[in-house]
């Protein structure tokens, strides 16, 4: 199976259906195939050939959508890029992946002129245009050059093709596919640890088995409905489109949960099944003070990623979604996911993040790669046909995560994770090997601390990172921001700390911010933390 039949073959099944929703649109699993087999062959047209790489560079919306699988269906490669990404970045990525063509919003021009000259592979950019730029008088015609000089540009909505316009009912044949399973789907740029981005390899086949897996043990259905606040750019956000086409469910569209109440809305009034989130947007869910008026009987189902939901947090929602299965999972991009930790196990191992998924092997070994017993710390090892295929054009680096597995010839995924296990296997998140604070001798988790910090009433956000001290190695700093209408002082943060961690644990330094810095995908982000301290 290719990642493109999750949409072929539920437009076959369920043709009528709502597919997708995004603000006042409502679009069908077939206008949706439609739309996209009349992209797939304008990118043909324009000289897209099978392995090429065309990126989408645009907030969560439709046109991304229907991006993502012309591309596919026109065998190519597509790069899900995040909407924020500025021009230095853009034009690295561009020319590292030697991208062919930029499916993006007219309001990215900027940026665009800024990189396209210095991008020799790029031949062309496809630009959506809102409605109301529309109004304002944007007519400029199916190649206008005017507005990249140099470079070949197609509106979206005035692309015409034998004819046709790039609009629902537009009936072109769908391109037959040449690729296989093992044939690259996309590549996901995250950051390297040599300051460029580096570019995780995955093949139809990665994508196609950790849906199902994620499917199987979520028991999605054709009548769930996802509520998607998640940027596509972030694996998280895309996974929720891929695999709700998949099983013939519907998508709803959000662009962020900084305005909850219209949000909460939407989804009493679309009767949402599913609901995945971050534990940022978990935190705003939680400080909203009239949450039990709002009637959530349709949600069947909360996910959780990218960190660990701290308890205090857990025991909440439980309070306030008592019928909710919630989910606590972990997983990187190199393989999307790994373990999920069953609801039913909740209560009793709320910081467990639980145990390989369905069709995947996972295991801990010690510094010689030998595996270690339960309780011991050591680095998590996956195994399975979600891993990824390397990291693009970076060999060297690939090699050092992708390593020999018990087959010869196979491949298994050191993850730079560390973990341990319980003595039923499930898996407890330590932190990561270059994230590990080293002070006063002793190898310090920032994942306990913060953890500890979040027990504190008033907390809201908690960040802790290791910055240089000529005595101890490491001092341990701890930026923490307060939720509205508390007032804590460092001695209560210490005294706090000194309850309940061991004396090497405690922060030796404590700063109070409004708010801590966030990556694109609602991560707090320990590297700008980092930069704040001058530490590189």
């Amino acid at each position: 199976m290719l990642v493109n039949n999750f949409l072929e073959n539920s437009a076959r099944i369920c043709p009528d259906k709502v597919a997708l929703i995004y603000q006042d649109q409502r679009l069908t699993y077939q206008e949706i195939d439609e739309m996209a087999n009349q992209l797939a062959c304008i990118l043909q047209d324009q000289g897209i050939k099978r392995g090429d790489r065309v990126a989408i560079l645009m907030d969560s919306s439709p046109e991304a959508v229907i991006s993502l699988f012309g591309i596919l269906k026109a065998d190519g490669i597509f790069l899900m890029l995040s909407p924020t990404m500025k021009s230095k970045k853009l034009e690295y990525i561009l020319n590292d992946c030697q991208v062919k063509s930029v499916i993006t919003h007219k309001n990215k021009l900027k940026i665009l002129k800024q990189t396209v000259n210095n991008c020799p592979t790029l031949k062309f950019v496809i630009l959506t245009v809102d409605q109301k730029a529309e109004i304002h008088g944007v007519s400029l015609g199916t190649n206008n050059s005017s507005l990249l000089p140099d470079m070949r540009t197609f509106l979206w909505h005035e692309l015409v093709v034998h004819g046709s316009s790039l609009i629902p009912g537009s009936h072109y044949l769908r391109p037959s596919n040449k690729n296989i399973d093992l044939d690259l789907a996309t590549i996901i740029y995250t950051s390297g640890s040599t300051g460029n981005p580096k570019g995780v390899m995955l093949t139809h086949l990665n994508i196609v088995s950790a849906a199902d897996s994620i499917i199987t043990y979520l028991e999605n259905v054709p009548e769930d409905i996802i509520i998607d606040l998640l940027p596509l750019s972030f694996d998280y956000g895309l996974y929720q489109v891929l695999m709700a086409f998949k099983f013939g469910g519907t998508v709803i569209l959000e662009r962020s949960f900084g305005y909850p109440y219209p949000v909460i809305e939407k989804m009493i009034q679309e009767k949402v099944t599913g609901f995945p989130g971050v534990p940022t947007i978990f935190a705003i869910l939680l400080q909203l003070k009239d949450l039990k008026k709002y009637d959530f009987r349709h949600l069947r189902y909360i996910t959780n990623t990218a960190a660990a939901i701290p308890v205090d947090h857990i025991r909440k929602m439980k309070q306030i979604f008592p019928h909710v299965r919630i989910y606590s999972m972990y997983g990187l991009t190199e393989c999307k996911r790994v373990s999920y930790l069953p609801p039913e196990e909740l209560d009793r191992r709320p910081t467990s993040v639980g145990k390989g998924m369905p069709n995947e092997e996972v295991w801990i070994v010690d510094e010689n790669g030998n595996r270690v017993d339960p309780g011991i710390v050591g680095e998590l090892v996956v195994r399975g046909s979600n891993v990824m295929r390397g990291y693009w054009r970076l060999h060297e680096e690939t090699d050092r995560v992708l390593r020999p597995g018990p087959y010869p010839g196979e491949k298994v995924l050191y993850t730079g994770d560390l973990f341990k296990a319980d003595e039923d296997g499930f898996l407890y998140f330590i932190g990561r090997k270059d994230d590990m604070i080293k002070s006063k001798g002793e190898r310090i988790s920032p994942r306990e601390i913060e953890n500890c910090l979040y027990d504190i009433e008033g907390v809201a956000e908690a960040g802790v990172i290791g910055v240089p001290d000529r005595i101890l190695g490491q001092a341990i700093k701890a930026y923490i921001s307060l939720k509205d209408g508390y007032s804590l002082r460092e001695k209560d943060i210490v005294r706090h700390c000194m309850k309940n961690l061991e004396d090497f644990m405690v922060p030796q330094y404590i700063q109070f911010i409004k708010s801590l810095p966030k990556t694109p995908h609602g991560k707090i982000n320990k590297l700008a933390l980092k930069e704040k301290e001058g530490i590189r």
